[in-house]
C-alpha cells in the first residue's frame, strides 16, 4: 500500500465524515453573522459606545453597501436569481436524486445562504427607502444579525443530522 492511499484510508475524503467541511461550515456562518449587510459587527459596536466619528463612519459604510447591494440588484437581479435557483436545483438533484455526497454538502451551505442574500436584500431596500439613522439603524442591523444567527443555527442543526445520517447509513448500509 502506497504513502497516498494510506493517507486517503487514513482521512476520510467523503463530505460529512471530513473535519474541513465542519470547518468550513463553522466559518461560513461565522462570517456570514459578522458581516450584516458588508458592515462588521464591532463597527456596529464601536459606533454604539463612542459615537461621534466612529457613528459617521458607521453610517457611511452601511449606505455604501446598501446603494451597491441595490444598484447590483437593479442591474443584474433577475439573473443572479435564475443563476441562484439553477445551481441550488442542479445541486439538489445531484445530491438527494443522484445520491453525490459533495452535491449534498454544497447544497447544505448554500441554500441557507440564500434566504440570508434574500433577507439582506430586503434589509437593504428597507434603509434605502427609510433611511434610518444612529439608534434606529444600529437596532435594525443588530435584529438583521440575529435572523441570520436563527438561519445558521437551524442549518448548522440540519447539516449536522442529514451528516450523521450519512456517516451512519454509509457505516451500516455500505453505499
Amino acid at each position: 500500500m502506497g504513502f497516498y492511499s494510506s493517507i486517503f484510508e487514513l482521512i476520510n475524503m467523503r463530505s460529512f465524515s471530513n473535519l474541513w467541511f465542519w470547518i468550513v461550515l463553522a466559518v461560513l456562518w461565522a462570517a456570514a453573522s459578522h458581516w450584516v449587510l458588508g458592515v462588521p459587527y464591532d463597527m456596529i459596536l464601536r459606533a454604539q459606545r463612542r459615537g461621534g466619528q466612529a457613528e459617521t463612519d458607521f453610517e457611511d459604510m452601511t449606505r455604501i453597501n446598501v446603494n451597491r447591494l441595490c444598484h447590483v440588484v437593479g442591474v443584474a437581479g433577475v439573473w443572479l436569481l435564475g443563476g441562484a435557483c439553477f445551481l441550488l436545483s442542479a445541486l439538489a438533484m445531484l445530491g438527494f436524486v443522484y445520491r453525490i455526497e459533495f452535491a449534498q454538502a454544497l447544497f447544505l451551505l448554500g441554500f441557507p445562504l440564500f434566504f440570508v442574500a434574500l433577507l439582506s436584500l430586503t434589509a437593504a431596500r428597507r434603509i434605502a427607502s427609510e433611511a434610518p439613522q444612529g439608534e434606529e439603524l444600529r437596532r435594525y442591523l443588530l435584529r438583521q444579525r440575529v435572523y441570520i444567527q436563527m438561519i445558521g443555527a437551524v442549518a448548522i442543526f440540519v447539516t449536522a443530522l442529514w451528516g450523521m445520517y450519512q456517516n451512519l447509513s454509509i457505516g451500516v448500509l455500505g453505499y
